[in-house]
């Protein structure tokens, strides 16, 4: 089986082995919490078996509705914020072409609402949606959260508007609460399909859950091939209690001691630009999960060598708060050759017949080198390639280590109390009765 590695070797020249293997005990401890469930928000631990429990029934229902709703879409407006589009963004755009938006009517074009207030935003979408054949997916537990409310309501009323009320009932899925909420009792009303989002799963974990899966399987990508993959992880994290056999303890360990050594910020290093949306889920899973108490390592992302240009300088020589963890690719899923100039006018013929892969590996080399002379420790979490199995590997991967890395940092890594602040003040600010 191919499977994603966890490479620390380029930690050892910050620190010893040693200080990542008094972890272990800790580490330990944590995945227990997590296989038995009997530590601080042991009610939002129904990823933890997700992959090898997931409702057969309600999947083929899914891809039954993802078919029709298929016919009827050159675009599906997935309307959510945080966990309820970032995982089903972080797989569309690793698999699909960067280009994908040109080809219109090969598979849907997932747009995305209810992650912004910008009205210039809203403008551009609703004119694009005057020019398509459109579906709609609204993501939403209560509801009432003001982003996604609001840009329901929006292209609810365009939708109905352009196809008439009855034809906009059959071109809307809802993906709420099981029993109750706005969301769901609009969606009974209204006779739209609907899929649960379950009541154990915060929706930063929620990916592989219909949240994730019906709008990644719109945009025409193997959803048994991603519940595959995150099963083989499950397998590796669950039944490995070594730092060399599960990749998930030994990233929540070496974290965690570079924590204590004082690195304050992680920064996730992408090495293609089609993996980064998964640095942005990434930030919330891991800044949503661990950033309280006055803990917690900040996330932050860079791509490389895009943002060697603009944040280069600081990671060299700034003040040295940051790790790294060095997101690679093993093979690529296609070649491109430099080609020969027999004028050389740039230079550059030194490149010619080497890929563009082999000249990337080099700057991630090179880049490494740098930062780790520079006193940056470099984590390397390599997958073999870029597909629904390896993608449905690195989701898994992240959400274990996340929980481990949580309860070894000593805080409860489900609870998120921290979000509802702007929220409150925002809503005395409009108005809103009660606030």
């Amino acid at each position: 089986m191919d499977t994603l590695k966890v490479n620390v070797g380029h930690v050892l020249d910050y620190m010893k082995m040693d200080e990542i293997d008094t972890l272990l005990p800790e580490v330990l401890a944590a995945r227990e919490h997590l296989i038995k469930g009997d530590a601080a928000g042991n009610d939002f631990l129904g990823w933890v078996n997700l992959p090898i429990e997931i409702d057969d029934d309600m999947l083929n229902r899914l891809k039954d509705d993802v078919q029709r709703l298929q016919k009827k879409s050159q675009v599906m407006v997935v309307v959510g914020i945080g966990g309820s589009y970032l995982g089903a963004r972080m797989v569309i755009e690793a698999l699909q072409s960067e280009f994908a938006a040109m080809n219109l009517g090969d598979k849907p074009f997932i747009v995305y609402a209810g992650h912004t207030l910008g009205e210039d935003y809203y403008a551009q979408l609703l004119s694009l949606l005057d020019k398509v054949d459109y579906t709609t997916c609204v993501i939403s537990k209560s509801g009432t959260t003001t982003e996604p409310a609001v840009a329901f309501r929006i292209v609810k009323a365009h939708m109905e508007k352009k196809y008439g009320h009855d034809e906009a009932q059959k071109r809307i899925v809802a993906i709420t609460d099981a029993k109750r909420g706005a969301l769901h009792e609009i969606a009974t009303q209204e006779g739209y399909p609907m899929y649960v989002i379950p009541d154990n799963v915060g929706g930063r974990y929620s990916v592989l859950t219909p949240v994730g899966l019906l709008p990644i399987a719109m945009a025409g990508f193997d959803i048994d091939r991603l519940l595959l993959g995150a099963r083989d992880m499950h397998s590796i994290c669950i039944n490995n209690n070594t730092l060399d056999g599960n990749p998930a303890l030994m990233y929540a360990a070496v974290r965690n001691a570079l924590y204590r050594k004082g690195k304050k910020v992680e920064m996730l290093v992408g090495c293609q630009l089609n993996m980064r949306y998964v640095a942005e889920w990434w930030k919330q899973l891991y800044g949503e999960s661990e950033g309280k108490e006055g803990k917690g390592l900040l996330p932050h992302s860079i791509t490389i060598t895009t943002d060697l240009h603009s944040m280069g300088q600081y990671v060299q020589e700034g003040e040295r708060l940051i790790m790294e963890t060095m997101l690679r690719v093993h093979k690529p899923n296609a070649t491109v050759p430099v080609p020969t100039d027999e004028r050389n006018l740039d230079g550059i013929n030194y490149l010619a017949h080497k890929t563009l892969t082999e000249i990337n590996n080099c700057a991630a080399e090179g880049t490494i080198a740098a930062h780790i002379s520079g006193g940056v420790p470099v984590v390397e979490i390599t997958v073999p390639k870029i597909d629904e199995y390896t993608i449905g590997q690195l989701i898994y991967f992240f959400e274990f280590a996340c929980g481990v890395s949580g309860y070894t940092l000593g805080i409860n890594p489900f609870d998120q109390p921290g979000v509802e602040a702007y929220k409150k003040n925002m809503f005395h600010l409009l108005g809103k009765p009660g606030f």
